[in-house]
């Protein structure tokens, strides 16, 4: 079973509307298993690794089920697993903390 990436994107909550999945897949700032995603209708299907970029930070994260409709919060988060998120530790970032 597969699903198309925007339609994922968007029932996962990645995005608060389609079309901005649409635009975000079609920006070429997404990854699907390691590759450049460029169109919306790529297919994905579970086990595949997506990066997505969020603000100012990129999560990695594992499909886990297509979905059938966009549910509520708690349905989306059974969708994926996240592989790796960026630290949270703002002081190893701000170089002011940094030793000289």
């Amino acid at each position: 079973m597969s699903d198309r990436l925007d339609k994922w994107l968007w029932c996962a909550r990645f995005y608060r509307s389609r079309e901005l999945a649409r635009r975000a897949c079609e920006s070429g700032l997404l990854r699907l298993n390691g590759q450049r995603v460029e169109k919306a209708g790529r297919a994905v299907k579970p086990g595949d690794v997506l990066t997505v970029p969020q603000a100012r930070e990129i999560v990695l994260v594992r499909i886990l089920a297509c979905a059938a409709k966009r549910g509520p919060a708690r349905e989306a988060q059974l969708l994926y697993e996240i592989v790796a998120e960026p630290p949270r530790d703002n002081a190893a970032l701000d170089p002011a903390t940094r030793a000289p």
